[in-house]
């Protein structure tokens, strides 16, 4: 569970700088998702350093998948919100409201509760069928993209974050399904093709909705996606459970560490600060 909790403190951290970067770059002509846009991010520093997060972020995460049942490891992930509302309280000098200060307690709580609640990861390996499935979900996601930009503007943030959370969700779940690492199993393992697509995928529709859209809801949308599904996989597919009779703290800490981060939405991008020499 440290693990899980430090990949949500480098994720958090690094929406923040994600986030002031997306905001500083051009934007495109179109209204959907814009490829060149994650291009032209890449030349502001603070995206490249947010990227440095999230590589940190993405290796602690892998551990923690290999130990610790999905659920947990999602709910963490969503939990960096939290991170991202302190972080930008104090470094940007956000004004966090008494109802969103309670909402990162929430938060607090709920992957409390899971840390207590939580067994070891299960021991089944997932079937060929399910690498495909999730082959089949990451190219979903790539899809989700090429018609977001067809949607009025609350369902295009919508439609970009859910399919960025979807895309993250399957990151989630083909860790868990690549388990030998020679070079001759990883080319012939569907969940490797899977979790480069929807890794890709999610971070260029993630991208796309920090610039376009409502915030809230694209926040809204990507916390659900990385959450609910794999979770469900791993409980139903991969044999994840809790310690022997703790599944309803396990289920509440889920809930209670979710609707906090949904409470804490707006953070899903720094919020703008007047006199930001980056913007």
């Amino acid at each position: 569970m440290i693990c899980a909790l430090g990949s949500a403190v480098c994720f958090g951290t690094a929406s923040v700088l994600q986030a002031v970067a997306a905001r500083a770059t051009a934007p495109g002509t179109g209204s959907g998702v814009d490829p060149a846009l994650l291009l032209r991010a890449l030349r502001q520093w603070r995206y490249l350093a947010g990227l440095g997060f999230d590589g940190l972020g993405f290796l602690l995460q892998i551990v923690a998948l290999r130990s610790i049942p999905i659920y947990a490891v999602g709910a963490a992930l969503a939990a960096s919100l939290a991170v991202t509302a302190v972080v930008a309280a104090r470094l940007l000098r956000v004004r966090l409201s008494g109802v969103e200060w309670g909402a990162v307690g929430v938060v607090c709580a709920g992957l409390a509760m899971l840390g207590l609640a939580s067994g070891e990861e299960g021991d089944r390996a997932g079937t060929t069928t399910l690498r495909y499935v999730m082959l089949a979900v990451a190219v979903g996601v790539l899809l989700v993209g090429a018609v977001a930009g067809r949607l009025p503007g609350r369902g295009r943030a919508l439609a970009l974050g859910l399919g960025a959370g979807c895309g993250f969700g399957v990151v989630e779940v083909t860790v868990r399904l690549i388990d030998d690492m020679s070079p001759g199993a990883l080319l012939a393992n569907p969940a490797t093709y899977a979790l480069l697509v929807g890794g890709g995928a999610a971070f260029l529709l993630l991208t796309s909705a920090l610039q376009r859209g409502s915030v809230t809801t694209a926040t809204a949308g990507l916390v659900i996606g990385e959450t609910i599904g794999p979770a469900l996989v791993g409980v139903v597919w991969l044999g994840d459970r809790t310690r022997g009779g703790m599944e309803w703290l396990a289920i509440l800490g889920f809930a209670v560490a979710v609707a906090g981060a949904l409470a804490l939405a707006r953070f899903g991008e720094a919020p703008e600060v007047a006199g930001d020499g980056a913007r």
